[in-house]
């Protein structure tokens, strides 16, 4: 049913390839356990970039007009039946993956790889890059007063560096080699740190964000020259003075994983976090031989209020990380900006009430 008394509706509609129009979107009135939300911020992800400069990402294609955006924050502007946990006014921040809930893998707590999850701006499902979004109440999470809206949107990145340090063990005393210092990377950071890791080194091709790291608190940053797998774990094991107990594999770089696996202490785990090719070629003996465990990552389980206690008990601060502000009407405007290495951007933050 469309929500009538409010204010007009609009949305970043992704049409094709480098064809994102924002157009009059119906806004949905909120029904059992749902609330209808006047969307804050919305952060631009990597996936968000691929859908709008190639129409596809991995294995999803766009093929019908898609409303963007995961990355979000908003304002509760309406309730529907059964919703207790919320009220009208409370500020939220909306994982964006919903499951069924009913199957082995949602009962056993593993919802993210539930073979029926909905997530927000993956074919064919619309995101939330609009003025007003209606969503799952029990997948809208309740911010600290400390915690802005902007702040709010970067919970889904930052449960991907908690979810990724999950999966690789991270604690006390571990020693992390983290590939690619982009957002996720420069999560894994704080979150690694946060969690008790030792020593963190993290590698790059790009300058600018390996000083980036540097700023966060990595204690290495040693930028990739060569393509020799085996030389750049040489050369990470060197810098660090040991090998890392965990890989944390951001960059989406099949050599990454190459290198992580060669770097990595025997008995140690390389975690897939960014998405390389399809079918890439691996050392499996090499990891077999040292008994390196590779992890997948699919998303994030469990972890939003975990990444919000975080950002509540002021261990991570992920402001640092939101280089560029625009206004829905430039959404445009923000993709270039995010695709543009000239600009510098690390995270593009667009704002939907403005």
């Amino acid at each position: 049913m469309e929500m009538a008394g409010h204010a007009p509706n609009i949305a970043a509609i992704l049409h094709g390839k480098d064809d994102l129009r924002l157009e009059p979107y119906t806004t949905v009135a909120p029904g059992d356990n749902e609330v209808l939300l006047e969307m804050g911020s919305v952060g631009i992800c990597g996936s968000d970039l691929k859908y709008w400069k190639y129409g596809k990402c991995g294995r999803f294609t766009v093929t019908d007009p898609m409303v963007i955006g995961h990355e979000g924050s908003g304002v509760v502007a309406k309730i529907g039946t059964g919703v207790t946990t919320l009220k009208p006014g409370d500020r939220v921040a909306i994982e964006p993956g919903v499951p069924c809930r009913v199957c082995k893998l949602c009962k056993t707590g593993r919802y993210n790889i539930c073979p029926d999850v909905k997530f927000c701006a993956t074919p064919p499902v619309h995101g939330n890059l609009c003025k007003y979004y209606t969503h799952p109440a029990d997948f809208c999470f309740k911010l600290p007063e400390n915690v802005s809206l902007d702040a709010g949107a970067l919970v889904e990145p930052l449960a991907v560096a908690v979810y990724g340090c999950e999966r690789g063990g991270v604690k006390v005393g571990t020693n992390v080699l983290i590939c690619g210092a982009g957002p996720v990377g420069l999560l894994c950071i704080m979150v690694a740190r946060a969690m008790g890791a030792s020593t963190i080194a993290i590698t790059d091709i790009d300058d600018h964000r390996l000083q980036t790291a540097k700023d966060l608190g990595a204690d290495h940053v040693i930028k990739v020259l060569t393509n020799d797998c085996e030389a750049m774990a040489d050369e990470i094991v060197k810098a660090m003075g040991e090998c890392p107990d965990v890989a944390l594999e951001c960059s989406g770089a099949d050599s990454s994983v190459v290198t992580g696996i060669h770097a990595c202490q025997p008995g140690g785990s390389v975690v897939l976090i960014g998405r390389g090719s399809m079918m890439p070629q691996l050392p499996l003996v090499a990891a077999a031989s040292k008994e390196v465990d590779i992890k997948g990552v699919f998303r994030y389980a469990n972890c939003y209020p975990k990444a919000i206690d975080l950002l509540r008990n002021g261990s991570i601060n992920v402001d640092k990380l939101i280089t560029h502000h625009f206004n829905l009407k430039d959404s445009t405007m923000a993709f270039k900006t995010a695709m543009d290495r000239d600009a510098k951007a690390i995270k593009v933050m667009i704002h939907c009430d403005k």
